[in-house]
């Protein structure tokens, strides 16, 4: 990945977009991730579907972690 940083909150609304770009001599593929103020297009061309897949496995990941916490947050917010 090139350097750049990027914070965006993810709402609920948030949208994602998937471009296949198919051609023959840079095929690439359009990832974009929109909401009402910010989008984030990522890129991704031949030899990155690895990257790709560890971008989906670590969504995934991060899924698991906010559903750990929402079963936790009766606890966490009673403690207040």
């Amino acid at each position: 990945m090139e350097s750049l940083t990027a914070s965006a909150h993810i709402e609920p609304g948030t949208r994602f977009r998937v471009t296949p770009f198919a051609d023959r001599a840079n095929p690439f593929v359009s990832l974009r991730i929109e909401g009402d103020f910010v989008e984030i297009a990522l890129i991704a061309s031949h030899g990155t579907s690895e990257a790709l897949r560890n971008l989906a496995a670590a969504a995934i990941e991060a899924a698991g972690a906010l559903d750990a916490m929402a079963t936790d947050a009766p606890e966490v917010i009673s403690r207040g």
